[in-house]
């Protein structure tokens, strides 16, 4: 669990969110911030989970039938999804899950890739570049968080 300061960064990561484009197994892992449940605890989490409901969110999935506060299923393949959004969307767009984002970089979709570097071994875990995903990318600039976290930003080549 992210401490405070670095758990507001990312508090104010999902404020600068416009709209949020997610994958099944993100999806439902974020989907706990949803729960009323969520106005107990620290404020800082409280905080992020008024932030994470206030964010629309696209939900990518062929199992799902249902999604929770500010969010449907998207209707349609991914790519045409993401290209039409891009048009029409002032602001950030965020993808989060790992084969939904390889599917957007090989269309060319990602304007720029944000890498939290943690100094922690989970051992498991769908990797973000995928084997048959080969991007050129060029450094946009690092950035010193709190418990040891390096973000890293990348811009396609």
């Amino acid at each position: 669990m992210p401490e405070e300061e670095l758990h507001q960064h990312f508090n104010d990561e999902m404020r600068q969110t416009s709209i949020m484009l997610c994958g099944r197994r993100l999806y439902e892992a974020m989907h706990f911030w949803d729960s009323p449940d969520r106005e107990t605890g620290a404020e800082v989490e409280r905080d992020f989970a008024r932030a994470w409901r206030e964010t629309p969110k696209i939900v990518f999935s062929t199992t799902l039938r249902e999604v929770g506060l500010n969010a449907r299923l998207a209707s349609g393949d991914a790519e045409t999804v993401a290209r039409d959004l891009k048009a029409e969307t002032d602001g950030q767009i965020v993808v989060g899950g790992a084969e939904l984002a390889a599917y957007l970089a090989r269309a060319g979709l990602i304007d720029e890739y944000r890498l939290y570097m943690h100094p922690v071994v989970l051992g498991g875990g769908k990797p973000y570049f995928h084997a048959d995903l080969s991007l050129r990318l060029t450094p946009l600039g690092t950035e010193s968080l709190s418990q040891g976290v390096t973000l890293l930003r990348y811009a396609p080549a």
